[in-house]
């Protein structure tokens, strides 16, 4: 097994590699890193051959290089975990690990497919670019190395039906004040605009469904907002339920984390295990001697599952100067 600082190194080097990898992936959309490449491409139709002359955007080098590295890293992170898991069907079945896989892959396709100049080549690799998305999944690896996000992931579990009702309360929501800003908004229109929606920004109540969503979680962007009296009051109320409707069940997913947390912290406050105590040996004049453990009376709040409960009753009975009984 690998010593604790040499795992202690492991994991640093891990967590570097997971923050240089999401750098460079936030660095690849910067235009200080980006250069523009004149590409030269031969169109042949029929007799005739045309050259056409594209512009292309490709990253700087050195961040493809560091990508490049960073995949190693991973690459050999991922092949190692698979071989020593015992279980490899548990293994493929994780979360993390079709995360790792996913993540992983992308950049050996496009190293592949870059040599290659046929037009099915190139989609595929413009295809490729356009999922590199997948790479700020890597995030998720941080849950191995920081007991916060794992709590996290717990409560996110634990809180499916909370999550569940939420969504079909703010549902229900959405779908009612979406339909009543769309007509209280009409209350204020002329009779010179047969629809009614020169006046306002709800054309539709498909469009209210935005407002609703964006009004009732209380973020408020101000893109769409009523301009008539009564859809002012449909925005208030709106605005009111929104409130209740996420105070009703946030509770339950805080209560959650806390007791994940709490579970998490005490699990870690836990005393590293000892070495066995062996017991010295019953003196020949000793009415004990002879009697085995198992055989002594305990008390009958102990028991074999709770060997804590054992050691503290043993405890206590040296404390109180108790002999054990003979016969």
């Amino acid at each position: 097994p690998m010593s604790f600082p040499l795992l202690q190194a492991v994991a640093f080097a891990s967590l570097f590699f997971i923050l240089v990898s999401i750098t460079t992936f936030c660095l690849e959309t910067h235009e200080a890193f980006n250069i523009d490449v004149n590409v030269t491409e031969t169109l042949v139709v029929g007799n005739t051959t045309t050259v056409l002359l594209t512009h292309k955007v490709e990253t700087e080098p050195i961040l493809t290089y560091i990508e490049g590295v960073c995949v190693l890293w991973f690459t050999l992170e991922f092949l190692v975990r698979i071989i020593c898991c015992p279980d490899k069907l548990l293994f493929v079945k994780n979360l993390l690990n079709i995360i790792d896989f996913v993540a992983i892959l992308p950049f050996y396709l496009e190293v592949g497919l870059s040599g290659l100049s046929s037009k099915a080549a190139r989609d595929v690799l413009g295809f490729l670019r356009v999922v590199r998305f997948v790479r700020i999944l890597r995030i998720f690896k941080l849950t191995r190395h920081f007991v916060g996000l794992r709590v996290l992931g717990h409560t996110l579990r634990a809180s499916t039906n909370e999550f569940l009702l939420l969504i079909i309360f703010l549902a229900l929501g959405v779908l009612i004040f979406a339909t009543m800003i769309y007509y209280a908004e009409r209350i204020g229109a002329k009779t010179s605009d047969p629809r009614g929606s020169d006046h306002t920004h709800f054309k539709n109540i498909p469009i209210g469904f935005w407002w609703a969503v964006v009004t009732m979680t209380t973020l408020g962007y101000g893109d769409m907002y009523p301009k008539t009296w009564s859809g002012m009051v449909v925005g208030a109320l709106c605005a009111l339920a929104g409130v209740l409707t996420i105070a009703m069940p946030v509770p339950v997913i805080v209560n959650n984390f806390g007791m994940y947390y709490s579970l998490a912290m005490a699990k870690q406050k836990l005393p590293k295990k000892k070495k066995k105590h062996i017991p010295r040996p019953a003196p020949l004049d000793s009415p004990a001697f002879g009697k085995a453990e198992e055989n002594s009376p305990r008390n009958s709040t102990q028991s074999d599952t709770c060997p804590l409960a054992v050691e503290e009753g043993v405890a206590e009975r040296k404390r109180s100067g108790e002999t054990p009984k003979v016969g």
